[in-house]
């Protein structure tokens, strides 16, 4: 895990930080973070998106293991 020290700078009112570009990229920070306090520390992490890909929506229809042989029987109907 890398350390790197940030300098706090004033932003109108409020104070803040810069996070190097790089980092943005591999946690793939755009447009908002989630701050968490934790006992002693501070951690930012990626909002969790809220478009899934086509895995994580496999994975999750999957996980629901729905019954779905209501549909099986409607295809005998010429329902293609």
């Amino acid at each position: 895990m890398k350390t790197v020290e940030l300098s706090i700078t004033r932003i109108g009112n409020s104070r803040g930080i810069r996070i190097p570009a790089e980092m943005l990229r591999r946690y793939k920070l755009s447009t908002s973070v989630i701050l968490e306090e934790r006992a002693g520390e501070l951690v930012l992490r990626p909002k969790k998106q809220t478009k899934l890909s086509w895995a994580e929506t496999f994975a999750g229809m999957a996980a629901e293991k729905e019954d779905w042989s209501d549909w099986d029987a409607a295809a005998g109907d010429g329902i293609a």
